[in-house]
C-alpha cells in the first residue's frame, strides 16, 4: 500500500485536513500516517493531539519544535528546528507522499525536509490570495508540490498560472467543508447544550439560544508590533456593543503573544461579563457556533471559507483575509472600533446568508484519497511557462 503521511502542526491544520485523513485511513489502497508538531502538541494552544487521538488517529510521531517568544525570530527558529526533526522522521516512516496543509509557517519545515529527500509532496489549500507571511508561504509550497489539490477554481487557475502543470492541479473543494456538511447534519443547540461546563474557558456562561457573537482573531505577522493595538480596537468594538461573546485565543504566530497580553489585560481592567474565553475547541463544536452566532468577528479564514458554506454573518478585520476569493457573507473593515461594531450592527441584523459553494461540495476528503492512490507525479518537476 502507498504511505501517504499527513503533517498536522495546529488547530486549523487539522479542521482543514480531517476529511482527507479518514478517507485515506479507509482507502484500500493507502495506509496513512500521522505526525504531530508545532502548537498541535503542546497544552497552552489546546493541545490538539488530544482531540486528534479521541477522533480514532493514533499519531506514528509527535515532536517540539516551537521556540517560545511568538516574534519573527523565534518563528524562524521554530522552522529550522522543524525541519531537523521531519527529515529524521520521514526517514524512519519513509512515506510516498507527504500532506501539507495550506500556509501556515510550521508547514515549510515538513515541505524543504520531504523535497530534499525526494519524496512527492500533495498541497490542499494553495493558490489562494491573501496577505501577510502567509502568503509567501503558501506560494513557495506550491513551487515544492507536485500534486495539488486547491479548493476554488480560481485558485487552481492561478497554481497552473504559476507554471505548474495542469495534468497534478485538482480542484477539489476544501476538506473543511467536508467536515462542516457531515456535522451541521446534526443539531447544533442540542450538541452545544453542555459547552461551557465540557470544554471549561474562563468567563460567564450564557444562554447560546440567544443573539452570541465568536471572535477568533490572530497576529499579522508582517504588521510585527502592531498586533496589540489590533486587538485593542477589536475588544473596544465588543466593549461598546456588549453581546454575549465566545473568544478563541490567538495561535503561536509571531505576535500572538501581544494579542494574548491585550486580552488578558482588557479582562482584568473590564471585568467583562459578556465575554467567555476558550483556549481550543473541537472541529466540530466551532462548526455548530458558527451555524447559530450572529455574527463571526476577526481574521481567521473560517469566516471566508466555512463561513461562505455556512452563510455565517462575518465580519473581517483588517489585511490577514483581506483577497482571499469570499462570498456575500463577510464584510471586510480596518482595525477602527468604530467600523468594527457598525459592521457586527449590521451584521447582526441581516442575519444568516445563503449558502455557497464556493470552496467546494463537501466531497473533497474522498477525491483527494483516490488521486492520491493513482496519482504518481515524476520527483523532478517540470515547470511550464
Amino acid at each position: 500500500m502507498k504511505k501517504i503521511c499527513v503533517f498536522v502542526g495546529n488547530r486549523a491544520n487539522y479542521s482543514s485536513i480531517k476529511s482527507v485523513m479518514r478517507a485515506v485511513k479507509s482507502h484500500p489502497k493507502l495506509q496513512l500516517q500521522v505526525v504531530l508538531g508545532a502548537s498541535a502538541v503542546l497544552d497552552r494552544f489546546g493541545k490538539v493531539e488530544d482531540l486528534i487521538r479521541s477522533d480514532g488517529f493514533e499519531p506514528d510521531f509527535t515532536f517540539h519544535n516551537l521556540v517560545e517568544g511568538e516574534n519573527p525570530s523565534t518563528m524562524a527558529k521554530s522552522t529550522g528546528l522543524g525541519l531537523m526533526d521531519a527529515a529524521m522522521i520521514f526517514d524512519h516512516l519513509k512515506p510516498e507522499m507527504v500532506v501539507v496543509v495550506g500556509d501556515r509557517f510550521e508547514m515549510m519545515s515538513v515541505t524543504l525536509a520531504a523535497a530534499y529527500m525526494n519524496i512527492r509532496i500533495a498541497h490542499t489549500m494553495g493558490g489562494e490570495v491573501t496577505g501577510t507571511i502567509d502568503e509567501s508561504i503558501r506560494h513557495a509550497i506550491t513551487k515544492f508540490a507536485h500534486i495539488h489539490f486547491p479548493a476554488n477554481e480560481d485558485s487552481r487557475k492561478r497554481i497552473i498560472k504559476m507554471g505548474e502543470d495542469e495534468s497534478y492541479v485538482f480542484n477539489v473543494g476544501c476538506p473543511r467543508t467536508d467536515t462542516i456538511l457531515e456535522e451541521l447534519k446534526n443539531d447544533s443547540y442540542e450538541v452545544l447544550k453542555n459547552v461551557f461546563e465540557i470544554y471549561g474557558g474562563v468567563g460567564n456562561e450564557f444562554d447560546l439560544k440567544n443573539p452570541f457573537l465568536l471572535v477568533s482573531q490572530h497576529s499579522v505577522t508582517t504588521e510585527f508590533g502592531s498586533n496589540r493595538q489590533q486587538i485593542d480596537e477589536t475588544l473596544k468594538a465588543l466593549n461598546d456593543l456588549k453581546i454575549p461573546t465566545i473568544m478563541l485565543w490567538p495561535n503561536p504566530d509571531a505576535g500572538g503573544n501581544d494579542i494574548s497580553q491585550g486580552i488578558r489585560a482588557f479582562r482584568e481592567k473590564n471585568n467583562p461579563e459578556w465575554l467567555h474565553l476558550f483556549k481550543n475547541l473541537p472541529t466540530h463544536i466551532y462548526s455548530h457556533l458558527m451555524n447559530i452566532t450572529a455574527c463571526l468577528v476577526g481574521n481567521s479564514s473560517s469566516g471566508v471559507r466555512d463561513g461562505a458554506f455556512i452563510g455565517t454573518p462575518a465580519v473581517n478585520i483588517g489585511t490577514r483575509q483581506n483577497s482571499r476569493l469570499r462570498s456575500k457573507n463577510a464584510i471586510q473593515v480596518d482595525y477602527v472600533a468604530r467600523e468594527i461594531s457598525d459592521a457586527i450592527k449590521f451584521q447582526v441584523n441581516h442575519g444568516k446568508y445563503e449558502t455557497s459553494d464556493i470552496y467546494g461540495d463537501g466531497t473533497a476528503g474522498e477525491k483527494i484519497a483516490e488521486i492520491l492512490s493513482d496519482s504518481n507525479p515524476p520527483i523532478q518537476k517540470t515547470i511550464t511557462y
